[in-house]
């Protein structure tokens, strides 16, 4: 690692532990045989060993023993413990969440780019809406660490990291086996059992996850899914890789907004449903395979994988407006099968004594679509909108360089080229075609220090998300047959950034950032249409603040706060605000370990306002919520937990849209009004956890 010199200053803190981390997309495994203090690895990976590495105020890592003390009512809300981020559900358990950060609603994934054990969830060109990112197939024990980057800073991220990438990864073995068994309130009963084996000179670690939950619906969800794993992993010094099997499946009953008025009239409980025949199935097998290998001349990684997806999604958003007499139900479907390969090399040279750290890469993916929209009741077809067939391929190539011109100050620059083909085979003639395009983006961080264990950050990049394969081809509208216009197949954005981050005062850290990020424009295919808009363009700006403290082995405090103002930033009579946009974003967690048998923890967490039409007259209320656990070690093999999800019992809101719908017996032209969906009410869960 010597001859690497500066090269391995991103990883010296990792090789010194015994853990496992992503670096960018790609897992990282590390060992060592050294094991710090928890508050040493928790206060390296927070600030200090980020101090010297990091290129901005607004990356980080979170390890797994954070992971691990957090209260979470589904696997997504693990990517809550990302500054500034908030993961929420807006229909069935089985639907994949919805995402906000950086003055974004970023739907179900359209500018949050999340990679999983180094594959993208993130889904191109889906049945319901660019982007989809589903996250059911986590198993929450099995999750290494989490590296989060804001912005199009980095020359490594592609497709949809505009807002932010999240990378997490899973571990290799475990330090014993698991058997975990939860029963709760609203129907909730899960079961895991996970183990690692040392197998010649490698690992084999395998898991099972099984889990059934109804949730306080008066439709009972009756969500079920398993998780399966199996992986074997093997470490020979300057050479590790794994091989990786997963398997996911769940159905589910939706319970999807409701209008306000249908709940003020007593047309609808406050916890039911219009149609509740809404619901969907799911399931995703994946193969994956990670390579790192260390020599004189660099560090290269490899990673391989290939997986399959099926979707049938029902729902019902407008009631009876589009259809009086059979409703307005629909399907979404989508079918894909995906591969992608991504490699890059690490090396360091000196030139004129100043020492360059390189990195070049390339990222392949294709994926092999079959998707569409159609007319439904009670999830039986009465029509069809659109049927499509879609191969979509892209290539991603990109060089990063760090220099190190003066003892306090380095840059770092990068460019990378996307190129995109898109093949489309509609149903209907005037919307099949093919396209192609490419974008090339530059990224520059400079940074200055650290003086006093602080550094200082500024930050320039550009980058992008691509559209949806149908709405770059499609040229009339699938349900009127209207002349709609072609969208560009990448829109590009730029992002400004100034930071800092600190670890001055012994066991707190502390990170501010004031961005502002600019697109072009907002398309986004609507898949509850079947089209696509491109909406106008739009620029943020805001600023982010956390900090974690960790004074003693036992404690730990995390607090963020984020705010940000979105707007369209052209001239329209409607208005400027940005539907959905979020504003103010705030959360506090507490934990408390190492204190004998008794453990615990505490997540606050706000969820500001957002405006729902264009001119701000309709706005949503904010969200608050607590959730936490107390637990008791029975030995050193057995703990118990309880656990509480919205503590206060709050009624509020987990999500709201502005728009029109009809219920029976109102105007055909349908009522606009406030839709939501409640927050889960206070439900209270029991686990029981054995290692052997």
């Amino acid at each position: 690692m010597q001859k690497l010199s500066k090269l391995a200053t991103t990883l010296q803190w990792l090789i010194k532990n015994s853990c496992v981390i992503s670096l960018g997309w790609m897992p990282l495994l590390v060992h060592a045989a050294g094991v710090p203090t928890l508050k040493e690895m928790v206060i390296r990976a927070n600030a200090r060993e980020l101090i010297g590495t990091a290129n901005s105020a607004n990356e980080g890592t979170v390890l797994k023993q954070q992971l691990d003390s957090r209260t979470v009512y589904r696997p997504g809300e693990l990517l809550e413990t990302v500054p500034g981020l908030i993961v929420t559900q807006h229909s069935g358990e089985g639907k994949a969440n919805q995402y906000f950060l950086r003055g974004f609603n970023l739907d179900h994934g359209t500018d949050l780019r999340i990679s999983v054990d180094g594959m993208l969830v993130n889904q191109r060109s889906h049945g319901h809406g660019q982007g989809w990112a589903d996250t059911n197939f986590i198993i929450p024990e099995l999750t290494g660490n989490v590296l989060y980057l804001k912005g199009p800073y980095y020359a490594n991220q592609g497709d949809f990291s505009s807002a932010g990438a999240v990378s997490m990864s899973y571990v290799d073995k475990l330090p014993q086996g698991i058997a975990s068994y939860g029963l709760g309130q609203q129907g909730f009963m899960r079961g895991l059992l996970a183990k690692s084996h040392e197998v010649g000179t490698g690992n084999i670690l395998y898991a099972l996850e099984l889990l059934t939950k109804d949730g306080p619906w008066v439709k009972h969800e009756d969500f079920k899914k398993f998780n399966a794993v199996l992986r074997y992993s093997q470490d020979s010094g300057s050479t590790k890789f794994n091989v990786t099997a997963m398997g996911y499946g769940g159905n589910w009953n939706s319970t999807d907004q409701i209008p306000q008025r249908g709940v003020a009239t007593g047309f609808v409980p406050r916890l039911g449903a219009i149609d509740p025949s809404d619901g969907g199935e799911s399931h995703r097998f994946s193969l994956s395979s990670a390579l790192q290998h260390i020599s004189r001349y660099g560090i290269t990684q490899l990673n391989l994988y290939t997986l399959h997806s099926n979707l049938a999604l029902f729902s019902n958003f407008t009631y009876f407006l589009a259809d009086p007499a059979n409703g307005d139900q629909f399907s979404q479907f989508d079918k894909r099968f995906q591969s992608a390969m991504n490699a890059n090399h690490l090396w360091t040279n000196k030139i004129s004594g100043i020492e360059i750290e390189n990195m070049v890469g390339v990222q392949f993916q294709n994926d092999v679509i079959d998707n569409g929209l159609l007319s439904t009741k009670e999830r039986q077809i009465l029509s069809t909108t659109r049927k499509d067939h879609i191969n979509q391929n892209s290539v991603g190539i990109y060089y990063q360089n760090s220099i190190q011109w003066l003892e306090k100050f380095r840059s770092v620059a990068g460019v990378r080229t996307d190129y995109y083909w898109l093949d489309v085979e509609s149903n209907i003639k005037a919307n099949s075609g093919n396209r192609y395009d490419s974008m090339t983006n530059p990224k520059l961080s400079l940074i200055f220090g650290p003086w006093a264990q602080t550094e200082l950050y500024f930050n320039y990049g550009s980058g992008f998300h691509s559209n949806d394969a149908r709405g770059a081809t499609s040229t009339v509208d699938p349900k009127t047959r209207d002349p709609i216009n072609q969208v560009n197949p990448l829109v590009r954005s730029t992002g400004y950034e100034v930071g800092l981050r600190t670890a001055i005062i012994p066991g707190l850290q502390a990170s501010f950032a004031a961005f502002r990020l600019d697109f072009d424009s907002e398309l986004l295919f609507v898949g509850d249409a079947g089209t696509t808009k491109a909406s106008r363009p739009s620029k943020r700006e805001g600023f982010e603040a956390s900090l974690f403290y960790m004074p003693t082995d036992w404690l730990t405090v995390a607090l963020d706060y984020a705010l940000a103002r979105a707007r369209f930033s052209d001239a329209d009579p409607s208005g400027n605000q940005i539907p959905g946009a979020i504003r103010g974003v705030g959360k506090l967690a507490v934990a408390v370990d190492n204190i004998g048998p008794l453990f615990g923890s505490l997540q606050f967490r706000y969820f500001g306002k957002r405006s729902l039409i264009e001119d701000n007259s309709v706005q949503s209320n904010h969200t608050i919520t607590l959730n936490g656990q107390i637990g008791y070690k029975i030995g050193n093999k057995v703990r118990v937990a309880i656990q509480g999800f919205n503590l206060l019992n709050t009624q509020a809101h987990a999500i709201d849209y502005y728009y029109t719908s009809r219920l029976p017996g109102e105007p055909l032209a349908g009522v606009r009004d406030l839709h939501f969906h409640p927050i889960e009410s206070r439900s209270i869960r029991v686990n029981l956890v054995a290692n052997f």
